[in-house]
């Protein structure tokens, strides 16, 4: 496999891993806590990274996932106190988390790569140096190969919770009626959306990853009456979003993951002027709404 196929490979994968939990993300309307999540990782990243002295070893993925995961706790016990309302836990936490492993990586591994550039905006050409060989021949950058894992455990997560999943984002309240428990159910998704984020991270940083999470599912919201279609949706605009934009940074010598994220703004600008005009010319308005499957639901 080629140095621009693998990258290629490697930014679609990555775009795929984030959007799939990105579809109940946004459905929950917790957008921006994915935004909160990806700079709370920072100093758990900054801590694996100073018990092991390994960039590549998994207790930074576990100190990272939990660091996102205080950002989760921490501001659902704001909230219950009553004291604050709306997003502003979220504001206080992950500020402070963020600053504290910027502080760390500044102070203490200026010299390796963690730098404040890659920790912002990440680089899947960097990381795709490091290739897997067999039998001497290349099948690609390592990294690749986490992110498909990333992708699978995603994707089984989804599909064997997908009932449950589907009623606790549509109807919180039949659900704690129906014995489903939506506060384990919840903080699992955003354990996963934590995991995910972490694993991207190199690829795309702490900024860009919002992207590839966000922009692809709000983007199918528009086109799709249906849970089934707008998972479906979400994964071709996630493809085809991180394909254009590799090849707009290819051409361009520009960031990759700028580069997608600029691809998925142009798309999502497209979809909604589609919208707006067809609704203009007198078709039934599309609301971003999007209802369960008819299927009976069963806790």
């Amino acid at each position: 496999m080629s140095f621009a196929a693998g990258v290629a490979a490697l930014s679609i994968v990555t775009a795929i891993a984030c959007a799939i939990p990105g579809v109940f993300v946004v459905l929950r309307r917790n957008s921006m806590l994915v935004d909160a999540v990806s700079h709370a990782i920072l100093p758990g990243i900054v801590v694996g990274f100073w018990l092991t002295r390994d960039l590549e070893s998994p207790v930074l993925l576990v100190g990272a996932a939990l660091s996102g995961l205080l950002v989760v706790l921490g501001s659902e016990a704001l909230g219950r106190t009553g004291l604050l309302a709306g997003d502003a836990p979220q504001g206080l936490i992950f500020p402070a988390l963020f600053s504290i492993g910027v502080l760390m990586v500044s102070a203490r591994f200026a010299d390796v790569h963690l730098d404040t550039h890659a920790v912002l905006v990440g680089d899947p050409n960097l990381i795709a140096f490091d290739r897997w060989y067999i039998g001497g021949v290349s099948i690609g950058p390592s990294y690749l190969y986490l992110m498909l894992a990333v992708l699978v455990i995603n994707a089984a997560f989804v599909g064997l919770l997908w009932r449950r999943l589907e009623v606790t984002t549509f109807d919180p309240e039949f659900a704690r009626v129906s014995g489903i428990r939506t506060g384990l159910l919840n903080m699992a998704l955003m354990l996963l959306v934590s995991i995910t984020v972490t694993a991207a991270f190199n690829a795309a940083g702490a900024i860009l990853v919002v992207a590839l999470m966000i922009a692809p599912p709000a983007t199918a919201l528009l086109i799709s009456r249906r849970l089934t279609v707008m998972v479906a949706w979400t994964v071709v605009i996630a493809a085809v979003g991180a394909l254009g934009g590799f090849l707009i940074a290819y051409y361009l010598d520009a960031a990759t993951a700028a580069g997608m994220s600029v691809f998925y703004g142009a798309i999502f600008v497209a979809v909604l002027v589609g919208t707006v005009a067809q609704r203009r010319r007198g078709h039934p308005a599309r609301v971003a709404v999007v209802e369960p499957e008819p299927e009976p639901v069963r806790a």
